[in-house]
């Protein structure tokens, strides 16, 4: 059985899969906003909300409880497991702070030093200029404590120790990221979806190739990495914020690439880009090569590599989609 969790405004809504998909609504008002799965743990995922903290289900997405004694603030805008250290979850919130959990998500600790780092005095959310919020966390698969952040706006930033030290942007990388990914067939992969454009690093954010060839919008939101390949790369884009994530003037593209190669379209089977926002992705670990889309119009499904998507049948609440989806992610239940 395949589960999805996917979050917006209204609630978590988890999608099932056994002969038939059956949905069922969690955390209702309470805005999830960010989604993680622990690989270590069948059934064990994290929901970060606006507002109300860190929630954790053990059950795959069936009881959720409350988690995150130490974080400091309600808005928690970023979570991510560690493949690669037993235990280690990273929480980021707004405003921007990284915290650190040892034992699955009971107890946080901050990891301060990211706030000392150069770069943050000129950190600011556009929209709201006064605060910034850790948009994505993303960790190494390969080395443990490799860890990836990013600050919208203003940066996209590091830790080689499990947050004891920090590096910070460097020249040329993206400023504004929105969404991130590794590979654990491509060590030292970093892939950078942001406002800015589209960005690759070789070298663990050492330095950065912004690669655009092929895109007619520029404002990237999702990325997802084909799973047994490395080279094939899928992402939603616009023109802008304001095309990007309101429906009522939406208009939201997909495109995808192979090696160095440019990007092309990939809409065949997906709603038009008019009325459409960016989409979020999600690459199923129970179902090779298959990657999910989820926007406002459903949940889509690719297992060719973008090259064609079909909508997934499932019984959708009325308007639970309607404002657009803010993370998706899929486990093994």
């Amino acid at each position: 059985m395949t589960a999805l969790l996917v979050a917006t405004e209204r609630a978590l809504f988890v999608a099932r899969r056994a002969t038939r998909w059956s949905v069922e609504e969690s955390l209702k008002d309470k805005s999830p906003e960010a989604l993680a799965v622990d690989p270590r743990h069948p059934g064990r995922a994290y929901a970060g909300t606006c507002g109300h903290g860190l929630w954790r289900t053990d059950d795959a997405g069936r009881t959720w409880d409350q988690v995150g004694r130490g974080i400091t603030h309600a808005e928690v805008t970023a979570v991510a497991v560690s493949p690669a250290e037993a235990g280690a979850v990273y929480a980021g919130t707004e405003p921007s702070a990284v915290f650190r959990s040892e034992n699955g998500g009971e107890t946080w600790s901050e990891l301060s030093g990211l706030r000392a780092l150069p770069s943050s005095r000129s950190w600011a959310f556009p929209p709201r200029p006064e605060t910034h919020h850790v948009r994505w966390i993303e960790t190494d698969p390969t080395v443990p404590g490799r860890v990836f952040v990013a600050i919208e706006a203003g940066a996209l930033v590091r830790t080689l120790d499990g947050g004891r030290t920090w590096l910070d942007r460097v020249r040329g990388g993206p400023i504004d990221t929105h969404a991130a990914a590794t590979h654990p067939l491509a060590p030292g992969r970093l892939y950078s979806a942001a406002g800015d454009g589209y960005f690759e690093s070789t070298d663990a954010g050492e330095s950065w190739s912004r690669r655009v060839d092929g895109l007619r919008h520029r404002y990237l939101v999702g990325v997802a990495v084909h799973p047994a390949d490395p080279d094939v790369v899928i992402v939603s884009a616009a023109s802008g914020p304001f095309v990007a994530y309101r429906p009522g003037r939406a208009e939201a593209h997909v495109y995808r690439k192979i090696g160095r190669g440019g990007f092309q379209p990939a809409m065949t089977g997906l709603p038009d880009a008019q009325g459409t926002v960016a989409s979020r992705f999600a690459v199923s670990p129970g179902e090779p090569g298959v990657i999910y889309a989820a926007n406002n119009h459903g949940i889509f499904r690719t297992d060719d590599a973008g090259k064609s998507w079909r909508a997934v049948e499932i019984p959708r609440p009325q308007h639970a989609f309607d404002r657009g989806v803010d993370a998706l992610t899929c486990l093994p239940d």
